[in-house]
C-alpha cells in the first residue's frame, strides 16, 4: 500500500530528523521532495502543491525553526496534514433508523464492486445485521451468477429477477422483499459504467431516485491512477455520493488516488479492500494509513487482525505452554496458521514501527517461506513433532524429502526452535510473565 510514497516519504523524514538545525532553504527543499513524492504517487497535481503550501504554512505560523527539534516538528506537521487529507478521522456506516437500510454501490467496469458488495455484506452478518444482495447488473455477461456465488460463500441471500431488462424495477422489487422478509440492509450492486457515458450515468440517477438510498458508495481502484478525480467527481455531481470504498489497497498501487479523491469531493473513504477473500474488508482510519506512509507503523490495526484471526482459549493454551516450556511443533503450527490467516506476511511486517521491524532472514520471508516451514512440520510424525530432540541425521532428511527443502532448511528450523525453548525456560524461571511469540526461522 502506497509503496511509492511510503519509500519516498520516509527517506525525507530521515533526513530532517537526523539532523539538528533546520534552515529556511532545508524546509522548501523538503517540501518540495514531498510534493513531487506526492505526484509520482499519482496524487493530483494541485492537492499535491495545496499539501506542500498548508505544511509549509503551519512551519512559519509556529516558528518551527526556533525549537530544538525542528526536523520533528516538520514530520509531525506533514503526519498531520496527511490525516487531514485521507480524511481526518474514521467514518462509520451510517445506517437508516428505520430499516431496511438501502446502499447502491456504484463505479466503473472492474473496481470490484461485486466483490466488494460480499465482503461488506459479511461484514454486516458479523455485526448482526440481515442484509439482503441485490442483483442489478443485467448488461455484464455472469455477472448475477458471479453475487449468487458470492452470496453462497457469505451465506447472504441474493435478489435476482431472471430474464429481467430493467435494473430499476429490480432493485425497487427488492426493497419490497426485503421488507417482507425482514431484512435490514440491502446492497445493490450496480452494473459499472463509464463515467463519460451519459446514458448509463443516467440509468443510475433514475434508479437512485427509485430507490432512495440512505447510502451511495463510489468503489475505486486503488490502481485507477490519475484520472481516478474525474472519475469520482463525475460520479459525485450526477449521484451524489456519500462515501468511497477503496478496493485493491494492499497491492502494488502507488495510492495517490486515495488522497486526491477525498480531498477533491470532500467525501471519506469508509473501507478498504485488503485481499481477495471476503473477510478482507477494514474501516479506513486516516491517523493509522498516514502513521503507515511515514513508517510510523500501524499496531493497532495489527491488534485487531490477530484478534480476529485467534481463537481466545487457543492463544491462553499457547500462552501456559510457553510459560511452562511445553511449546511443540503443533503448536508452533498453530500458530503459524493464525500467522497466515491475518494477511501477507510483508503487509504485517509493514504495521510495525521502522525500529520494531525484524532485520536479516524474517524481514525477508514471504509467504513461500512460511509455506515451506509448514510443510518441514507436516513432514514430521506426531512423536516427532511432541519431542524434536528424537529428529537424529536419517530422520532430518526424511523431513526435507517429504517437504521439499533441504537439510540445513531443517536444521535451521531445528535449532531455532531448541534456542526458542531455552529461552522460554530461562524466562519462566525468572517469573516473567506475559506473551512471547516464538520467532520465525
Amino acid at each position: 500500500m502506497f509503496e511509492t510514497l511510503q519509500g519516498k516519504l520516509q527517506q525525507i523524514v530521515s533526513r530532517l530528523t537526523g539532523r539538528g538545525v533546520l534552515s529556511d532553504a532545508d524546509v522548501d527543499a523538503a517540501l518540495r521532495d514531498v510534493r513531487l513524492a506526492l505526484l509520482e504517487a499519482d496524487v493530483n497535481v494541485k492537492v499535491a502543491k495545496a499539501f506542500a503550501d498548508r505544511v509549509r504554512d503551519a512551519a512559519v505560523g509556529q516558528q518551527l525553526l526556533t525549537h530544538l527539534a525542528p526536523g520533528q516538528q516538520v514530520v509531525k506537521l506533514v503526519h498531520q496534514e496527511l490525516v487531514r487529507l485521507l480524511g481526518g478521522t474514521v467514518r462509520a456506516l451510517r445506517l437508516a433508523d428505520q430499516p431496511p437500510t438501502v446502499i447502491l454501490l456504484v463505479g466503473l467496469h472492474g473496481a470490484g464492486k461485486t466483490t466488494t458488495a460480499g465482503k461488506l455484506a459479511m461484514r454486516l452478518v458479523k455485526g448482526g445485521r440481515r442484509p439482503l444482495l441485490v442483483a442489478t447488473d443485467l448488461r455484464r455477461p455472469a455477472a448475477v451468477a458471479q453475487l449468487a456465488a458470492v452470496g453462497q460463500q457469505t451465506g447472504v441471500p441474493v435478489f435476482s429477477r431472471p430474464g429481467a431488462t430493467d435494473p430499476v424495477a429490480v432493485a425497487t422489487a427488492a426493497l419490497a422483499e426485503a421488507k417482507r422478509h425482514g431484512h435490514d440492509v440491502v446492497i445493490i450492486d450496480s452494473a459499472g459504467r463509464q463515467h463519460i457515458d451519459d446514458e448509463l450515468m443516467a440509468e443510475l440517477v433514475t434508479m437512485r431516485d427509485a430507490t432512495a438510498p440512505h447510502q451511495v458508495l463510489l468503489v475505486v481502484d486503488a490502481m485507477t491512477g490519475q484520472d481516478a478525480v474525474n472519475i469520482a467527481q463525475r460520479f459525485h455531481d450526477l449521484v451524489g455520493i456519500d462515501g468511497l470504498i477503496v478496493t485493491k489497497l494492499d497491492g502494488d498501487a502507488r495510492g495517490g488516488a486515495v488522497l486526491s479523491i477525498v480531498e477533491v469531493t470532500g467525501r471519506p473513504v469508509l473501507f478498504a479492500g485488503v485481499g481477495e477473500t471476503l473477510d478482507g474488508l477494514e474501516p479506513f482510519h486516516p491517523d493509522r494509513i498516514a502513521s503507515r506512509i511515514l513508517g510510523m507503523g500501524d499496531v493497532l490495526t495489527l491488534i485487531e487482525r490477530a484478534q480476529d484471526a485467534m481463537d481466545a482459549q487457543t492463544a491462553a493454551d499457547l500462552e501456559r505452554k510457553l510459560r511452562r516450556a511445553e511449546f511443540t511443533f503443533d503448536d508452533f503450527r498453530v500458530q503459524l496458521r493464525q500467522v497466515r490467516s491475518m494477511g501477507p506476511l510483508d503487509s504485517l511486517l509493514e504495521m510495525l514501527p521502522g525500529a520494531m521491524r525484524p532485520k536479516g532472514a524474517v524481514a525477508g520471508m514471504d509467504e513461500r517461506a512460511l509455506r515451506r516451514v509448514e510443510a518441514m512440520i507436516d513432514s514430521m510424525t506426531p512423536e516427532e513433532r511432541t519431542h524434536p530432540h528424537l529428529i537424529d541425521g536419517s530422520r532430518r532428511r526424511r523431513i526435507a524429502r517429504g517437504s521439499g527443502t533441504t537439510i540445513q532448511e531443517v536444521n535451521r528450523l531445528l535449532r531455532q526452535f531448541d534456542d526458542a525453548r531455552t529461552l522460554m525456560k530461562q524466562m519462566s524461571g525468572l517469573g516473567k510473565k506475559g506473551k512471547l511469540q516464538f520467532p520465525l526461522p
